[in-house]
């Protein structure tokens, strides 16, 4: 599976559990973390689990191993290690605070076909 279908594939489980703002960022050029980041957010720490539960079970049905999930108890921060997408799923109190769209500023916005309505 190439890395722009599993940042896809990702962006539609979030969808599926109503993840708001689901931004991926290309970071080849700024970070040697991760090529991508995926970032979104959810309401409460219950839709937090299940937007991080999703994007496990979608990337585990393609073949690839989550190499570390952390955060998942507490729900405020989870971060989901696909080796090449590295996706954060916060609370959205959490989001604004840590803002990393800004932190990361210099890494340029992917295109998701995925939460483009209203």
């Amino acid at each position: 599976m190439e890395t722009m279908e599993i940042i896809e594939t990702i962006a539609e489980a979030c969808d599926d559990k109503r993840a708001e703002d689901i931004i991926a960022l290309d970071m080849k050029e700024v970070s040697l973390v991760a090529d991508y980041f995926l970032i979104c957010h959810g309401s409460n720490e219950r839709q937090v689990q299940a937007i991080a539960r999703a994007i496990k079970d979608a990337v585990e049905e393609n073949g690839i191993a989550i190499k570390r999930l952390e955060g998942f108890e507490q729900a405020r921060w989870v971060l989901v290690d696909a080796g090449d997408v590295v996706c954060h799923v916060f609370h959205k109190d959490e989001r604004s605070y840590y803002n990393l769209e800004r932190l990361w500023g210099d890494a340029s916005r992917v295109d998701l076909s995925i939460g483009q309505e209203g």
